[in-house]
């Protein structure tokens, strides 16, 4: 039996408000990117607490990837699958890439759970952004990529982070979790029950 842990959207916003003055000082981010689907609502209540007097908001990019497959009995526990898919991506010909050019960049997802989504999203951007630089004659500008996610799960992770990244500390999880299934409130389909098993675990 698979533990599960129901998260509130109150909690999510006070985990993304705890995290936020930290991004300010070690990331000083110029653009998100949300993975899809569980970086989307992070992403944008980060936005709120990142944003600096006198500045214009923090645009937010989107890019989707899939990794998980439903399997067993359960329809609300999915299993980590072995590839991962693109179903959304920046598109390397048109101002988004270049835009990412010489940026500090923050991903955001929800869950780093195997950690292969988040090998692939980093990976593959900078490739992209290394791309678009040398298209643009500013072959030697890369972006600088910062992580973010709600929760880590604390097991042996099948993907790998760059080691600079590792090293400098340009990964943040705002909290680590043993190897349980998160509910989070934007899978449910009824908030209100969500909200009282949530409510069941702190008492």
């Amino acid at each position: 039996m698979v533990e599960k842990v129901y998260v509130t959207y109150n909690q999510v916003h006070k985990l993304c408000q705890a995290s936020a003055d930290h991004m300010l000082n070690e990331f000083k981010p110029n653009l998100m990117i949300a993975i899809g689907g569980g970086g989307y609502v992070p992403a944008r209540i980060l936005r709120s607490f990142l944003r600096k007097p006198g500045s214009p908001n923090i645009p937010i990019q989107a890019i989707g990837l899939s990794l998980y497959e439903q399997l067993g009995t359960d329809p609300q526990v999915e299993q980590p699958g072995k590839k991962v898919t693109r179903t959304q991506w920046l598109d390397l010909s048109s101002l988004e890439m270049a835009n990412l050019i010489g940026k500090n960049v923050l991903i955001v997802d929800e869950v780093d759970d195997t950690r292969t989504t988040l090998e692939y999203a980093v990976k593959e951007l900078e490739k992209d952004v290394a791309t678009a630089a040398k298209q643009a004659g500013r072959g030697d500008e890369r972006a600088t990529f910062s992580i973010f996610v709600l929760h880590n799960k604390d097991k042996e992770k099948k993907g790998h982070l760059p080691e600079d990244m590792m090293n400098e500390g340009r990964y943040l999880a705002a909290r680590t979790v043993g190897d349980v299934w998160i509910n989070y409130p934007w899978e449910a389909t009824d908030i209100e029950e969500h909200d009282k098993m949530a409510e069941k675990q702190t008492t």
